[in-house]
């Protein structure tokens, strides 16, 4: 379905730098407050195979431009296709997105300030670690269009307890960044100025922990939370023993034992 995505857009929809072992994506639609176009979803989804591909970078930051971190789907875009079959082809390339977030092999860190709503209010919940600024709103406001935010709704109740998540579905008002800290859909709230600040302390405390345990740990930390109390005890209990092994397992617990900083190497696939 990317291949038919209009070409109007101005590139690049997708803003990357790189800081080290951070890398830092940034939405880049700030007239449109980052609406998720067809287009903005393709470049998005290169933008993180881009950075799955690289073992040297640790951590991603994801972000918006202007005004706004995202405003969900683009409604404008949507109307103009009145298709059940476009519908379907195009909340299946948003699911993709979305849980290529969560299988990247490096944590992805929200940054968010101004509105997310909709779709991306279902982003900031996709993401691993959010942090917003205290002046930061959040909503799942579909159902003030007759539509009933059904996709954002997994990464939701994934992150807010029901009768929270229902409310938020069925109402369609926002809450601030500290109800949303409060609630579990962010890590934590800070004043504006603070943010960035805050997110590269947490993205640098990331990146200095080896990448193949992080990598691993991302990985068996998305498959157990699905599963019954026994079966994810046995998985984990396997992901554990696979670390173990590792060399910075070794070179870590041989540290702690002889009193020294350990000696990693290495990125999230080694």
């Amino acid at each position: 379905m990317n291949a038919d995505a209009p070409k109007t857009e101005v590139d690049p929809l997708v803003l990357q730098r790189r800081s080290g072992s951070i890398a830092y994506l940034t939405l880049n639609r700030p007239a449109q407050f980052n609406a998720l176009s067809e287009a903005m979803m393709a470049a998005l989804q290169d933008a993180l195979a881009t950075v799955a591909a690289d073992p040297s970078l640790r951590v991603v930051v994801l972000g918006g431009a202007g005004k706004a971190f995202c405003a969900g789907h683009d409604l404008k875009q949507m109307k103009a296709n009145p298709r059940l079959e476009y519908y379907q082809g195009l909340f299946d390339d948003c699911s993709r997105l979305m849980m290529r977030i969560q299988s990247l092999p490096q944590p992805v860190i929200a940054r968010v300030h101004g509105m997310a709503t909709a779709a991306g209010c279902q982003l900031v919940g996709m993401c691993d670690i959010a942090i917003a600024a205290d002046t930061a709103r959040f909503a799942v406001s579909g159902i003030n269009v007759g539509l009933f935010c059904a996709t954002p709704s997994v990464a939701l109740t994934r992150n807010v307890g029901r009768k929270a998540a229902f409310e938020m579905l069925v109402t369609g008002e926002f809450i601030d960044a500290a109800a949303a800290a409060q609630r579990g859909l962010i890590n934590r709230c800070v004043p504006a100025e603070r943010l960035d600040a805050e997110i590269d302390a947490v993205a640098a405390a990331i990146a200095a922990k080896p990448g193949a345990a992080i990598a691993a740990g991302k990985s068996l930390f998305y498959r157990q939370i699905e599963l019954g109390i026994e079966p994810a005890y046995q998985l984990a209990g396997n992901a554990m023993a696979c670390n173990m092994i590792d060399a910075s397992a070794q070179e870590g617990v041989a540290a702690f034992i002889e009193k020294r900083p350990p000696n990693w190497s290495g990125g999230p696939s080694g």
